[in-house]
């Protein structure tokens, strides 16, 4: 199976199975010197485990990372470093129904038509879970960026028709409800309404915003290796998500050019733009204004609700899929979301570092 390793120079390779002994990643070019240590990881896991409140699936698992190589007296020793979380609340016996049959909205029946065998313990290396080595990649990155002034703050923009008010935007509230809201209202009046889909037997979409800030100029490739395409190939491979937008994203197809472009002005001596509809990118590369990324989650397609399918056979059935589920997936993506930004944009930075001969030198020059 091709296709679990990503970037370049600072890359990932994640491993695992949501049903298996255990789960993890492989992180290969972080720089040697950073001081790391497994609570550093453990906090970022903390953020995605499952069973922490109401609204997402109660699977009992501690997500206790190990730290196996790459780490030598409290600092990473440029080697590759990998992670290790074992499953210990694994349920497979509630996924023996489909392992004959296709779940409405999975990807049963393309690992099947595609490999003509499949893990479907609870979906193999589709499932939430693989997430984990993500997450733990994305705790390195985001600290190595910490050290260069790079910080990046992940929330839930919106749950089914419920969305934020920017107006009441409070970065403390985040941490402080389940859904992960910067708004303590409309965090309230969605649980709410997310009770009543739980009651249903249903599930629900949601959005996730990322903001990016003290990103440099000119961070990213202006052709193939844009900063905007790889955050939106990073994002759009995690789980679920069905679009991804950079700024105003397709307000912009709404939009005249005479408001859409951003003016440029100079403020005690720095530049900077009046406006920020292309949200921190241009020409594919950071313009030194906040990033700002959103993705959309689509409902998690399992639900309790009986459903028409078919089974490996081809033939016509009803199934209520059992085992335990989250009724939406943005909360506990949120991290996820951060993770993959900060991994794709500490990969761009070190590709960029090689972009003027003055760097070279600066490093070489003795």
């Amino acid at each position: 199976m091709a296709g679990s390793i990503y970037g370049k120079l600072f890359t990932i390779s994640t491993w695992g199975e949501s049903h298996g002994k255990a789960l993890g990643v492989v992180v290969d070019g972080c720089p040697a010197g950073i001081p790391l240590c497994e609570e550093d990881i453990q906090i970022y896991l903390n953020r995605r485990k499952p069973g922490q409140n109401q609204y997402s699936t109660q699977r009992n698992e501690s997500d206790t990372v190990e730290i196996l190589s790459g780490v030598f007296e409290g600092k990473t020793t440029g080697t590759p470093i990998s992670m290790l979380v074992r499953n210990q609340d694994q349920h497979s016996k509630d996924y023996g129904d489909i392992a004959v049959s296709y779940r409405p909205g999975h990807a049963d029946y393309c690992f099947d038509e595609k490999f003509g065998f499949r893990d479907y313990r609870g979906g193999g290396r589709s499932s939430g879970r693989e997430t984990i080595g993500r997450v733990a990649a994305g705790a390195i990155a985001a600290k190595v960026l910490k050290t260069m002034g790079i910080e990046l703050t992940a929330y839930t923009s919106s749950i089914g028709e419920y969305s934020i008010d920017y107006k009441n935007f409070d970065k403390a509230e985040i941490l402080e409800n389940p859904l992960y809201m910067p708004d303590k209202a409309c965090s309230q009046a969605a649980g709410k309404y997310l009770t009543e889909i739980i009651k249903d037997l249903d599930s629900i979409g949601s959005s996730v915003e990322c903001i990016i800030t003290g990103m440099p100029v000119g961070v990213g490739e202006p052709v193939f290796s844009k900063l905007d395409a790889l955050l939106a190939q990073g994002i759009m491979s995690i789980g679920a998500v069905k679009a991804v937008e950079i700024g105003d994203g397709t307000l912009a197809s709404k939009s005249k050019g005479s408001v859409n472009n951003d003016e440029f002005t100079v403020i005690d001596g720095l530049v900077t733009k009046t406006t920020n509809h292309a949200g921190g990118i241009l020409g594919g590369m950071s313009d030194g204004t906040p990033i700002k990324v959103k993705a959309s989650f689509k409902p998690t397609p399992s639900i309790y609700k009986e459903q028409h399918t078919i089974n490996n056979q081809h033939k016509e059935i009803t199934m209520s899929i059992k085992g335990r589920h989250d009724p939406i997936i943005g909360p506990r993506a949120v991290v996820v979301v951060e993770a993959m930004c900060a991994i794709t944009i500490l990969d761009l930075l070190m590709i960029n570092a090689t972009s003027k001969i003055d760097n070279l030198l600066k490093i070489y020059n003795k």
